[in-house]
């Protein structure tokens, strides 16, 4: 037979987690799609709170030039430009913060957030602006020319290469949209696939 365990009658009550916090408004991530929602916020005077996300900034900061937004007649650079952005949504209230959104419960009126596996959040209101992250091919010298010869983003730096010739590698809609823009900037675009065709719409694969 077993023996009963000894438990204690402490040892009995339920543990909840005590690391909780309640907020009117919680952003979840830190590009300019979170800003702008936290400018906002915060001039609504709903305090809201920003977690940054793997990647402070987003993508933005991974950019030299930036000269097609509004404010910048000699251009900026995106770090720059996502610090000031932060400097303007801090100076309205946001409590911006470092931080990982990992698990979100939207089942009920309040939601919760856990950040980094061990606090939880009650929002009333939460803006997810997580962005995107962009593919590469994962080539040493990516890195190595990233902003000076690599892009992921024809419409944000394809001014750079006028009258040049360029490649753009993908068979999809986003590398035939691409390569659509390009051709009215650049002398000639290749576009490189792993097929002998295209995987992209028809929409895209007729456009002249």
């Amino acid at each position: 037979m077993f023996k009963p365990l000894d438990i204690k009658e402490d040892d009995r009550k339920v543990t909840t987690p005590t690391n909780v916090e309640k907020v009117k408004c919680l952003i979840i991530g830190s590009g300019p799609a979170g800003y702008t929602a936290a400018i906002y916020a915060a001039r609504a005077n709903l305090s809201p709170v920003m977690y940054e996300g793997l990647q402070p900034g987003g993508q933005l900061t991974t950019t030299t030039e930036v000269e097609n937004y509004p404010g910048y007649p000699e251009g900026v650079t995106g770090p720059v430009m996502m610090e000031d952005l932060k400097k303007q949504a801090q100076r309205f209230g946001t409590d911006v913060r470092w931080g990982m959104a990992t698990k979100a419960d939207f089942s009920s009126e309040i939601h919760k957030i856990w950040i980094d596996d061990s606090k939880i959040i009650e929002a009333e209101t939460v803006v997810i602006a997580t962005g995107a992250t962009a593919k590469y091919l994962g080539l040493p010298d990516e890195t190595k020319y990233a902003g000076g010869g690599v892009s992921a983003c024809a419409t944000c730096d394809g001014f750079f290469y006028r009258g040049k010739d360029v490649a753009v590698v993908g068979g999809g809609d986003t590398a035939a949209e691409e390569a659509m823009y390009l051709a009215g900037l650049c002398r000639k675009v290749y576009l490189i696939v792993r097929r002998n065709e295209l995987r992209a719409s028809k929409l895209w694969q007729n456009v002249h």
